[in-house]
């Protein structure tokens, strides 16, 4: 059965569920070398629109992925102009869901509720140790950018226009 990728409230059961899977994980994996994870969770009231969305991807019914999309200040282009950003948050997909495209799914959906809520650019942050995670952003046109946010778990900052 194919994917079914829908937006939800942030707060629904399933999204809990996989959010907690999400932390409990990185947490568990997090570069030592980079010291404590700091374990946080976005507040579920950023991900409602006009300012954001939340997306799970269900096969059968049964949750496997997830991800946030947040409305944040806007921010400087390379030429001058000014960007409407909006941040992509706790993309996570469940293991038993890896490698079956549920993470191309999210994004898809996530990118194309971006350009429908009037963003110029996604952004997103992530930690360099989370290899697939950073060849897929990469993949997907995404490019190194200078940080934006102070987030203590990331190690790698990223940015793609809408068109």
């Amino acid at each position: 059965m194919p994917l079914d990728v829908r937006t939800v409230p942030a707060d629904a059961p399933e999204v809990d569920a996989l959010l907690d899977a999400y932390l409990d994980e990185r947490e568990r994996t997090f570069p030592t070398a980079q010291g404590t994870y700091a374990r946080k969770r976005t507040p579920a009231a950023e991900f409602t629109a006009p300012d954001g969305v939340f997306v799970v991807a269900y096969e059968d019914g049964v949750p496997l992925g997830c991800g946030g999309l947040r409305r944040i200040a806007d921010g400087p282009t390379e030429d001058g102009g000014v960007d409407v950003r909006f941040e992509v948050k706790h993309v996570y997909v469940a293991p038993e869901g890896r490698g079956r495209g549920v993470a191309t799914a999210v994004m898809d959906e996530l990118e194309a509720a971006a350009g429908a809520l009037g963003a110029t650019a996604v952004v997103l942050d992530t930690n360099d140790s989370l290899v697939a995670a950073g060849a897929m952003y990469r993949s997907r046109g995404y490019a190194r950018v200078a940080p934006f946010n102070e987030n203590p778990n990331a190690t790698a900052w990223y940015r793609k226009p809408v068109r």
